[in-house]
């Protein structure tokens, strides 16, 4: 079996109040112990992209690079890091976003992207799609065009999924969360 939505989602674990109160945090970081529950996630990702026109693969610091290094490695397709700010040497673009519980700051290399790469945006998590957009706007910044986005997960009460919908990029997740 390629995929099992069950079995991957048994394997992520909720933590309640972290990393304040009343927030629900949907926690991927058991799939990387499970040999079996990994290469599922990668496989899933692995055939979906394989025979699309994607030149790149950028990936949202931290969780969102576990997956998309595999995935650009396996697919041979370049990988473009968007951090915090701070983080990356040599001169880089940075965007301002709100987060629920305060701002903050990615960036990209200048030149990391170009006009006519389609670019496959990776992360853990959907939620609000604030740090989605940020990476989204540093990206077209440098003329890329913005071909999927791609998470583990989608909460789709928050939000964010049906906003970046509503901006016309398309949305795939391998699982989703009712609630926050």
């Amino acid at each position: 079996m390629l995929y099992d939505d069950y079995y991957v989602k048994s394997l992520i674990q909720t933590v309640e109040d972290w990393p304040k109160q009343g927030i629900s945090f949907r926690d991927i970081t058991p799939i990387f112990s499970d040999p079996k529950g990994m290469r599922m996630v990668v496989d899933a990702y692995v055939h979906r992209y394989m025979a699309t026109d994607i030149t790149h693969i950028a990936c949202i610091d931290a969780r969102g690079f576990l997956i998309a290094a595999v995935l650009a490695y396996e697919l041979q397709k370049p990988l473009i890091l968007v951090r915090k700010k701070g983080k990356l040497p040599g001169k880089t673009i940075s965007q301002k976003y709100a987060l629920e519980y305060g701002e903050a700051e990615l960036e990209i290399q200048e030149g990391s992207v170009k006009a006519g790469d389609e670019v496959l945006l990776f992360d853990d998590l959907i939620a609000t799609g604030g740090t989605l957009f940020a990476a989204i706007k540093l990206l077209t910044k440098q003329g890329a065009n913005i071909k999927e986005v791609a998470a583990i997960i989608d909460l789709p009460d928050l939000g964010g999924s049906q906003k970046l919908r509503d901006s016309d990029i398309p949305v795939f997740s391998l699982c989703a969360y009712d609630g926050d």
